[in-house]
Parts: C-alpha cells; structure tokens; sequence
C-alpha cells in the first residue's frame, strides 16, 4: 500500500506546480504527518522534491523531473472503465471525445488490461439519474463552460420564485449532481451555487476575473452540500403500523425519512418515527395511507387528517346524492 500512495504522490506532484500536504493528506486518505513521513523517503530515494513555505508553497518536483511509472492495476483499469457519465459528458459537448479518448486508452493497454477493461465494461453500467428525476433543458450551459474556461466574468439571468433576476458573478466551476447542474459562481466576495435549468440569458463578458488562489471545487461543494442538509427544514412525526407496511413508508416520497422503527407490540403492530421537510407534506403523505397507519403525533396533525378525511367522506357523499337524484329524474 505504501509504495501505490509513493507513486500516487509522485504523479500528483507531477501534474500540479505545488500541491500542500493537507490537500495531499486529504486526497489519499491518510493523515498529514504520514504525508511528511513520505516526503522524506521519496526525497532520500533520489526523487528531487522541493518544499516552499508561505501562503503560495506547499510541494512541487523540479520542473525538468518526469516519471513513467503509470503502469494500472486490474481495479484502477475497471474503475477508469466503469465511471463514464454519458450524460453529463454528452451536456458538456465531450460524449465524442471521450469516446475518442477511451479508445485510445484501451488501445494502449497490454492485453490482460484490456481483458479486464471489457470484462468489467459488460458486466457493471453505472446510470447516475434517478427514476423520477425529469429532464432539465439547459441551454447555457455551453456559455458558462466556456466562460470557466476562459476565466472570463459572466452576465446572466436567474429566475428566483418565477422571477428574473440579473447577476454579474465570476464563475468558478459546474457540479452535476446526479443529472442536475449546478453553477458555482462569485458574486462580490460571496460564493454562491445556481441551478443551470434556471439561469437563461447568459453572456461571457470579455474581461478577465482573478480566481481565488484557495479555491477548491469539490471542497467546497461537500461543505456546501452539508450546510444545505443541515438547514433544511424538519417536521418529526410518529406513526403507529403494521411491520409489513414500514416499506411503503419508506418509499412514500414527499421528502419523508424513516429515522426509526419501534419494536411490534402485542398487536403487532410498530411505532414509526418520521421526518418530513414541512407539516403540509405530511399530511398530505400519511393521510393516503388511510386506516393503515395511525398518526400519534403530533396531535395537530392527527386533527387535520381526520377533519381533512370528514371533508373528503361529505364531498364523495354529496356527488353520491347528486348522481342518485340525477339517475331518478332521468
């Protein structure tokens, strides 16, 4: 393992002007002082690594120094094989170029890899979009791909709650999460994340931006994603069901989760412990499952589900009455 992370250093090295040992640390899962300790054993190997300290340092190799030790194990072949997001590369213009590029790849390895590129192409495919996720139309997503490559500053309009509002932002990277696009862009100091399906009008501007030298993308958007859950809005509820029925409940959508499941009581039945994201989802959820699951608490929402039910059993009567006194006089 220490000779595989050796090399994985000396290749990360190779392909950044200087990299710090946090990010190194981070990168190969393994704590810094571990990062230093390999330092040192590549640099009395003969490997010509420099150091620099300051805000702009961290690791480098001399520039003149290159390694051809790229050789690829049988699961790093199948892992390089395996992660092909055709969509997203088919939104980004490049479902061709990869390709391109994945032939060549597989041209170049020795036979035995190639077996196990094949055997491990006709046997795994990774679709990253769920069942219900919808089709997004992104139509600037060409612009602000050519803007982050070009560094260049990008005008766009947003629709926020259905309306458009202008926004002048540096942008620093797209993320797809599963099918979806997001924007990470800075707008006067601030880093803030936009849906590509929202953004419409989008122009690159000719004049440059200076990228924030710390900036990290994926970083920034697990810290983010993090936030996000913890912010998000919580509605706890306990029900009381059957145990067969507790997969229904878990794939009842409206945003639900099942946190827990009590032990069967003599009825056998179990206590559910549920969290929506708000009180209306939930009742809308739970009272579709009708008799099949009691709601405990909160006792709020056990009143609007029955009053919401009385209302939905006088309605089906009436149109009852209706359609019986309109069968009468017909």
């Amino acid at each position: 393992m220490r000779a595989d992370r050796l090399l994985s250093i000396m290749l990360l090295l190779q392909v950044h002007r200087r990299i710090t040992a946090r990010v190194l640390a981070q990168r190969l899962e393994v704590s810094e002082r571990t990062i230093q300790r390999d330092m040192e054993a590549l640099s009395v190997s003969g490997i010509p690594i420099i150091s620099e300290r300051g805000s702009g340092g961290g690791w480098g190799l001399l520039e003149e120094y290159r390694t051809n030790l790229t050789g690829l194990s049988e699961s790093e072949v199948q892992a390089l094989f395996l992660t092909r997001p055709g969509r997203l590369l088919s939104d980004l213009g490049l479902s061709q170029a990869s390709e391109a590029a994945f032939i060549k790849l597989l041209a170049a390895l020795p036979s035995m890899s190639r077996h196990n590129a094949e055997y491990a192409r006709q046997r795994f495919y990774i679709d990253a979009t769920g069942w219900r996720t919808p089709e997004e139309a992104v139509p600037c997503l060409a612009v602000l791909q050519e803007a982050i490559w070009q560094e260049n500053r990008l005008s766009f309009s947003y629709q926020r709650d259905g309306t458009p509002v202008e926004r002048l932002a540096n942008p620093l990277g797209l993320v797809a999460k599963g099918s979806t696009w997001y924007l990470v862009a800075q707008i006067e100091g601030d880093i803030r994340t936009y849906r590509v399906s929202r953004i419409c009008d989008a122009h690159m501007l000719p004049e440059s931006f200076e990228r924030p030298a710390d900036f990290d993308l994926a970083a920034f958007w697990e810290q983010s994603t993090v936030t996000f859950k913890r912010n998000l809005p919580r509605y706890f509820v306990t029900v009381r069901t059957t145990s067969a029925f507790v997969p229904h409940l878990r794939n009842a959508g409206y945003y639900s989760y099942v946190e827990q499941v009590g032990e069967e009581d003599a009825e056998g039945r179990v206590k559910v412990f549920m969290r929506f994201d708000v009180e209306s989802a939930a009742r809308f959820c739970l009272s579709g499952f009708g008799a099949d699951v009691e709601v405990l608490e909160p006792q709020e929402l056990r009143e609007k589900i029955v009053a919401q039910a009385r209302r939905t059993l006088a309605f089906y009567e009436q149109r009852s009455e209706c359609r019986e006194a309109m069968a009468e006089h017909s």
